[in-house]
């Protein structure tokens, strides 16, 4: 028996016993869940970090889009303040490094 305590996607238990295999799982609250979040939010990150690929940076919006979803956001909600933000300030095309301001 392998043990993992964290946040997996609601098919997941299915997935596992449609393979044969049985598992438990435990409901949390919206608050204890949020803690695993924010724990597999860093698990994703650090998967990105090394795959560098379309399937983990998925992964990883994912994770944000049911943070903002705990705190009351609607993925619409997170877009368009990514678009405001990005009109009012810019995005990241530009390749900009900051170094000094005088």
């Amino acid at each position: 028996m392998k043990v993992y305590d964290k946040l997996v996607r609601d098919r997941i238990p299915e997935i596992i016993e449609k393979s044969g295999k049985k598992c438990d799982v435990e409901v949390v609250s919206d608050d204890v869940a949020l803690e695993y979040l924010y724990m597999k939010l860093e698990e994703e990150t650090k998967e990105l970090l090394e795959d560098k690929n379309l399937e983990e940076i998925a992964d990883v919006m994912e994770v944000l889009f049911a943070i903002a979803s705990k705190y009351g956001y609607s993925e619409e909600d997170v877009l368009n303040k990514r678009n405001e933000k990005k009109n009012d300030r810019g995005g990241f095309e530009d390749n900009l490094i900051l170094k000094n301001v005088y």
